[in-house]
Parts: C-alpha cells; sequence; structure tokens
C-alpha cells in the first residue's frame, strides 16, 4: 500500500457501534444462505459442464476422430481467443449499460442459457468433408460458443457475485462455493464422457449425444441460478452515476481500468488458474493415451481425483482464508505446488502413481487460489470505485476474463504447435501410433506447464496488499455514497 493510499483511508477506530451495526443492516451487508451460494455455484457448475469439454476432450476429439491436423486446431483456438478477448471487453460495457427489472449482470443468465447449451452441442456436428472445410466449420462452431455465448452468459454471472453482496465475508463465501463446486461440472463432463462414448460406439454420433445430455444438465441449472440469486447492491449515488455514465467515453472507462493495479494482478491470477487447467485438460488425455496406453478410464481416474481434491481443498481454506486472508493463503498454497511438481519433474514419467500424486499436489496447493479468486476481483472493483470514482463491475470482470481467454487460448496453441512440430500423427479412426519424439514432447509440456503456473501466481501475490486496505475502503465508500457521490 502506498503512503498516499494510506492516509486517504480513514482511521477504522472512528467507526461507532450504530454505525458498524447500521451497516451491517443493509440489504448489501446482509447473509445470502446457502439457497443462494448453491444456486450462485450451479451457475458456474453449469459453465463447466462445457468449459470441461472444451478445455479437455475437444482437441483429442477433433485430432483423433475428425482428423484434422493439431496445428490447425492450434491456429483456430488463438484466432477464437483473440476475438473472443474483444468481445468480453464488448459484453463488460453492454452490462455496464445494461438496465432491467432483473438488474445488470441477471438478466444475461436466462437470455442466454438455451443458446448457450445448443452452441455446445454444435462443437461436435463437425462434417465430413475437406480438412479445410472442417477446420472452418470448428472456426465458426468455437467462436460461437466461445466468443458469443459463453462470453454472454460467463461474465454477466461473473460479475454478478459483485452485485448481489458488499459484504466481504458473504463474497468470499460464493467465491468458495463456486469453486468449490464449479468441478463437479467437469466431473461430469469430463469423466464420463469417454467410457460413455465408447458404451454409445465410440464414433462421432455419441460424442454428439453425450454433448446433448450434458447441455441439458448445464441448461438447468442456468435456469436455478437465474431465479435465486438477486442484485442487492444499491449504491446511493447509482441514478445519478448511471445518467453520466451513459454519456461517459470508453476512453475514460479503460483509463479507469487501467489505473487500477489490482485489475491487473487479478486479471494474471485468473489467467494462470486457467492456464493451469488448459495445460493438465488438454495433454494429460494424451499422456494416458499414448504413454500409459489407455483412453477409456485413466485420464477419467486422474481427472476426477484431481477436481474432487480441489473441490474439497477450497472449502477446507476457508476458515484459513477467514484467518489468514485471501493473498496469504494463496501465496502458500502456489508455494506448495511449485515444491510439489518439482518432485514429480524428477521421478520416472511411467509411474501412473507419481502422475496420480502430481494431480492431487496440484489441486492442494491451486486450491485457495481457486477459492478466492473471484472475491478479490469482487474487491478490485471496490478498489476501483475508491481509487477512479468509477464503478465498473462489467468492465472489470469482462477484461479480467480476456486474459483468461487469451492465456487459455495461447497455451493450447503452444501445446498443439509443440505436437505438430515433433510429429503427431491425426487419425480419424481414434488414434495412432507416435513417433518417440511425440512422446517425449508430450511429456515436456507436463513437466514444464504447472511450474511456470505456480511461478507466476507466487511473484503476483508477493506484491498484492489490498487484503490490508479492503475495510477501510468500504467504509470511506460508504460515507461518499450517504452524500450523494461515487
Amino acid at each position: 500500500m502506498s503512503d498516499s493510499e494510506a492516509s486517504a483511508l480513514p482511521n477504522r477506530s472512528r467507526l461507532s457501534k450504530e454505525q458498524i451495526e447500521e451497516i451491517k443492516q443493509r440489504p448489501d451487508m446482509k447473509p445470502l444462505g446457502k439457497k443462494v451460494y448453491l444456486s450462485y455455484a450451479g451457475g458456474d457448475v453449469a459453465c463447466n459442464i462445457v468449459f470441461g469439454m472444451v478445455s479437455s476432450l475437444l482437441v483429442m476429439f477433433y485430432t483423433d476422430y475428425i482428423g484434422i491436423d493439431p496445428v490447425l486446431i492450434g491456429i483456430v483456438f488463438l484466432l477464437t481467443r483473440l476475438l473472443d478477448g474483444l468481445s468480453d471487453m464488448i459484453m463488460g460495457v453492454i452490462v455496464d449499460r445494461t438496465h432491467s427489472k432483473y438488474g445488470k449482470s441477471r438478466p444475461w443468465i436466462i437470455r442466454m442459457a438455451a443458446p448457450f447449451a445448443l452452441s455446445a452441442v454444435l462443437l461436435f456436428t463437425v462434417p465430413h468433408t475437406d480438412m479445410m472445410l472442417q477446420a472452418l466449420y470448428v472456426f465458426v462452431a468455437y467462436n460461437f460458443v466461445n466468443t458469443i455465448c459463453y462470453t454472454a452468459i460467463n461474465l454477466p454471472y461473473g460479475s454478478l457475485s459483485s452485485m448481489m453482496t458488499r459484504n466481504e465475508e458473504e463474497r468470499s463465501k460464493l467465491s468458495m462455493y463456486r469453486m468449490g463446486l464449479s468441478p463437479l461440472g467437469k466431473i461430469l463432463s469430463v469423466t464420463f464422457s469417454m467410457p460413455l462414448v465408447h458404451f454409445l460406439g465410440n464414433t462421432q454420433q455419441a460424442w454428439i449425444e453425450a454433448m446433448t445430455l450434458w447441455a441439458s444438465i448445464a441448461f438447468v441449472l442456468l435456469v436455478i441460478c437465474f431465479v435465486n440469486c438477486k442484485e442487492n447492491v444499491s449504491i446511493t449515488a447509482r441514478d445519478k452515476a448511471e445518467k453520466e455514465k451513459k454519456n461517459l467515453p470508453v476512453k475514460t472507462e479503460l483509463k479507469a481500468l487501467f489505473h487500477n493495479k489490482y485489475f491487473w494482478a487479478c486479471m494474471i491470477l485468473w489467467g494462470m488458474q486457467s492456464v493451469s487447467f488448459s495445460v493438465s485438460g488438454t495433454i494429460l488425455p494424451y499422456y494416458c493415451k499414448y504413454i500409459f496406453g489407455d483412453d477409456t478410464w485413466m485420464y477419467s481416474q486422474l481427472f476426477t481425483v484431481e477436481t474432487l481434491v480441489l473441490s474439497a481443498a477450497v472449502f477446507i481454506c476457508s476458515p484459513i482464508v477467514e484467518r489468514f486472508g485471501k493473498r496469504n493463503s494463496a501465496l502458500v498454497g502456489a508455494i506448495i505446488a511449485f515444491v510439489g511438481h518439482l518432485i514429480f519433474c524428477f521421478g520416472p514419467k511411467d509411474s501412473y502413481a507419481l502422475i496420480m500424486f502430481s494431480c492431487v499436489i496440484r489441486s492442494i496447493g491451486l486450491g485457495p487460489l481457486n477459492a478466492v479468486v473471484f472475491a478479490m476481483l469482487g474487491d478490485a472493483v471496490e478498489y476501483g470505485q475508491w481509487k477512479t470514482h468509477i464503478r465498473q463491475e462489467g468492465f472489470v470482470f469482462s477484461a479480467g476474463s480476456v486474459g483468461t481467454k487469451v492465456g487459455a487460448g495461447l497455451t493450447r496453441a503452444i501445446m498443439t504447435l509443440c505436437l505438430s512440430l515433433a510429429g503427431y500423427v491425426s487419425s480419424t479412426a481414434g488414434g495412432a501410433d507416435q513417433p518417440a519424439s511425440v512422446l517425449q514432447m508430450i511429456i515436456n509440456i507436463y513437466e514444464v506447464g504447472p511450474l511456470i503456473v505456480s511461478g507466476v501466481v507466487i511473484i503476483v501475490l508477493l506484491f498484492y496488499k489490498l487484503d490490508k486496505m479492503y475495510p477501510k475502503i468500504v467504509h470511506e465508500l460508504a460515507e461518499r455514497e450517504s452524500r450523494g457521490e461515487m
């Protein structure tokens, strides 16, 4: 915390008991309840049902069932993520300017639930034609699900938490329930997809039928999230500010965003979280198939254990976060993940027990970050309002999502390019024998990727100081708003 920021904040001791009690009774500070926590978490379970397939098994489906060259897939993913980043910024502006009886973020969940489910199925309906035409279809379908549908539902969903409550503890609970239960979506779609596909005939049609089932479940969960999650944050100066914001240039909003240093920190942390999922989710299916010789249950077992441990770690770390804070808990966890993966790097690469260990230790270490990263984004919204007098829920979450999606797209593009340069053999018959250079490349990617993720997280968290500032920032904002100011 800089000296100027410290001096600008009021001393918390100036708050009387009556003032503290008054703040607690505000609608945006009251407890939300488990029904709301679970309903909100269900929205991310729905998103992760689709995201799990996209981040884990989609690349293998395109290379080993459709026969598309991995380089083409990597190019499609990278270009899509760049467009996706632009759509995030556009959607952030749209959310900040949305006014309806349901609020700003909430209406987009119900509007996009059905298109989102349909777009997920279309990812697998690739026509049997020329490879370049197939790649073009993949580009259009992948952009439809990611650039349009996923952005238009996931970004408002993420920013919804900052509009449901201003209570730091409630916001942390929303984040923990979200990240603790969201892996269930990935477990459902990723763990059971390969066995289900084999049961249904191990064909493209089997993939379509499996995705239709998962998309239907996602649709129902999104509807439940919409019904039970309300926007409770009502700022005293909101009406005046919103009228002014309609004429506020995007350039001014971008300038305010870029001056929010904790937005940048959260963007990198959220991005590293996504990169971690992309590395393990994309390369582990290949690792199991070509290093261990199993393409049915082995990856499902690893993925299930990894996600269940991650989910448990998120909930277990709740009292730890309350005691030591978001930053300190996430920092210690990242160090554990880094050291733990080093053990894997120095062990035999054909040991199933060792790779299971790497999955478990990574989940334990990154559990605290997963638990608090979205609460940290919400805190960055309050910091930005305090710093610039402009509140940007949609813009902060949208811009943070840009780093996530570009990072994930770039990660997959690099991995598929590395596989192609190593001589990867695509096939429409469920796979082929791979040369030794490809096998070594698969091992190298799995070794290096998690170390980079943990290392970057550690560096960013060492400079993160917002936890100490937050209580006083919220108090000053309450004083400003009581005077009709932002």
